[in-house]
């Protein structure tokens, strides 16, 4: 019938093999648009002042493009791989942790200030804990104990270098 054994996993294979392939393709035509683009405006660069900015704005988006496809697709396909199927309850109840994660690299709780880098800093700090605990065999609720403590440092330190900021002003 083809709902189990070898002809599932084998179409089950080729059918996230053929998506692969699929989105290597875009990511190939999207590297080639960005190098032509980028070639155009080194080539027209000095004919067309104005135009050369427009093409550096549409190579950078192309290049963010590249990227966040890139970065999406690997998460995906890791997500994908680790629990043999897709379900869309993953990270479902995390929020918290999420913005633990934010808050400790630096974001703001009332948002306008922070980077990506810091809240993957943030992110490293939680998995550092994580792993740290689990290695060190200690009880896992003490995990939820230190992510209490890091948000509270996190918004007493922000909230201290908010106020010395505007004195300084």
């Amino acid at each position: 019938d083809g709902t189990s054994g070898l002809w599932a996993l084998l179409r089950a294979r080729l059918l996230s093999f053929g998506m692969i392939l699929g989105i290597a393709f875009l990511l190939m035509v999207s590297l080639v648009l960005s190098a032509a683009l980028s070639a155009l405006g080194k080539w027209w660069g000095g004919v067309f002042g104005e135009w050369e900015v427009l093409l550096q704005a549409v190579n950078l988006g192309v290049g963010l493009f590249m990227t966040t496809a890139g970065a999406g697709w690997l998460v995906g396909m890791i997500l994908l791989f680790e629990s043999a199927s897709a379900t869309s309850e993953r990270g479902v109840g995390d929020e918290f942790i999420f913005i633990i994660c934010a808050v400790v690299g630096g974001c703001l709780l009332t948002g306008g200030y922070g980077s990506a880098i810091g809240a993957a800093l943030g992110a490293l700090i939680y998995g550092m804990a994580n792993q740290g605990i689990v290695y060190a065999q200690w009880d896992n609720n003490w995990l939820q104990t230190f992510l209490g403590v890091m948000l509270l440092a996190a918004v007493l330190l922000n909230s201290w270098v908010r106020k010395r900021a505007e004195v300084a002003r």
